[in-house]
């Protein structure tokens, strides 16, 4: 399947989550058998192409497009965690958001030090996720140079943010609005 069939299968619910938002919802990519099994085959084309030696992905649609990336890959998948998710003591990051703040976290012995990790998520937004989990991703030890992700909404800026930031930035479709 082609990008542009991908994009179709990505339903938008206007005023979701509140009026004014077109939400772009990725259920209905994953839903479809052979679109999720071409998407997961085009990100990890690329996350290859990086050279991605672990793949790690952000609670929660992150795991299901990194977890299915790092089996096709044969690759370590690390997951990226909300606050209390994980059995061992964590590394852990507060980050902002658009009003209060958040908390991410990773096992610290799940990184091998120095390795490649490419970061996975279904959608960069404003891109504070995103940052904040690379920046964990790299105090456990992991090089992150690289972000994928199925969608990008550019106007929200994230994509710009982690490129500012040293990370290649990579998404499958764009929309546009918020």
């Amino acid at each position: 399947m082609t990008v542009e069939d991908l994009r179709l299968l990505v339903r938008t619910i206007p005023d979701f989550p509140k009026p004014g938002i077109l939400f772009r919802d990725v259920t209905t990519l994953i839903g479809n058998g052979p679109g999720f099994a071409a998407a997961v085959g085009h990100m990890a084309e690329r996350a290859e192409a990086a050279g991605a030696e672990v793949i790690a992905g952000i609670e929660a649609r992150g795991f299901v497009f990194g977890a299915a990336m790092a089996a096709r890959m044969s690759l370590p998948f690390v997951p990226v965690r909300k606050p209390g998710k994980l059995p061992v003591p964590v590394l852990a990051i507060d980050y902002a958001l658009e009003y209060g703040t958040d908390t991410l976290e990773v096992d610290p012995g799940a990184v091998p030090d120095g390795a490649r990790v490419v970061l996975v998520d279904d959608l960069i937004a404003t891109g504070g996720t995103a940052l904040a989990a690379a920046e964990l991703l790299r105090r456990a030890g992991g090089i992150v140079t690289q972000a994928l992700f199925a969608i990008d909404l550019p106007e929200l800026g994230g994509a710009r943010r982690l490129r500012d930031a040293g990370i290649a930035t990579d998404a499958l479709m764009a929309f546009e609005g918020h």
